[in-house]
């Protein structure tokens, strides 16, 4: 993940400090004028969370959970574009997120830990405006924001942590259209940031009532996610 947004960051200084003095051959010169244009986009994620711990004892036994590291996942979607004007673009952009959480709980009186594998598969529907900077050459920076929905296709009951099945939040990022003969190839580097809380409380579905704690140990977890993508349009 860190070399891939290295490779993106190279790429972006390369589109904004490309040279205009020398104007070359331009790639689909009026591809961005297009009322309507679809493509898809495939990359790698990390899912994360913003966990509140409560600190309250629940049977002489206080718990505090953190998620220490990230496992990379895998994104695939497509893309409905619509024009504007020249700088602004409409994009809705439904995409499916294979990935994982891994959670750590700690008690505070021995320091002993618990660790849970969460999976979640959100299928994301985002409405986007995209701001495009004036194109040089082959290469065009891009800034990108809006909203989301989403849905946990992989929620499973059971779990230690059993999170919500609706999410929603909002998302920025950055990209650059790099214009190549027969289409463009625009990688994109997105963070998003849920506004739900995830955490379900009315845990019914446990059949050991002492792990019940560790989801007494948290009173809200956000999710928020690093999204590197390479879009093909």
């Amino acid at each position: 993940m860190k070399r891939l947004i290295i490779i993106l960051s190279v790429l972006l200084m390369g589109a904004f400090y490309a040279s205009p003095q020398k104007e070359k051959v331009k790639n689909q010169p009026y591809a961005d004028l297009k009322l309507f244009h679809l493509g898809f986009h495939v990359g790698l994620h990390s899912q994360d969370m913003i966990l509140t711990n409560n600190g309250i004892t629940n049977n002489g036994e206080t718990w505090f959970a953190e998620i220490p590291s990230y496992s990379p996942g895998f994104s695939v979607g497509i893309i409905g574009d619509m024009y504007l004007n020249p700088y602004f673009n409409l994009r809705f952009i439904p995409t499916i997120h294979f990935g994982d959480k891994k959670l750590v709980f700690h008690r505070q009186e021995d320091d002993e830990e618990y660790t849970s594998d969460v999976r979640s598969n959100y299928l994301t529907f985002p409405l986007d405006i995209k701001y495009s900077a004036f194109r040089v050459n082959n290469y065009r920076p891009y800034l990108i924001g809006g909203v989301y929905g989403a849905m946990d296709l992989g929620r499973k009951r059971g779990n230690v942590l059993l999170l919500k099945g609706q999410d929603f939040g909002v998302e920025f990022g950055l990209g650059c259209d790099i214009y190549l003969p027969y289409f463009k190839l625009c990688p994109e580097l997105k963070f998003s940031f849920g506004l739900t809380d995830l955490l379900e409380k009315k845990r019914d579905d446990l059949n050991d009532p002492d792990l019940l704690k560790y989801t007494n140990a948290l009173s809200r977890a956000t999710s928020r996610m690093v999204i590197l993508t390479f879009n093909f349009e």
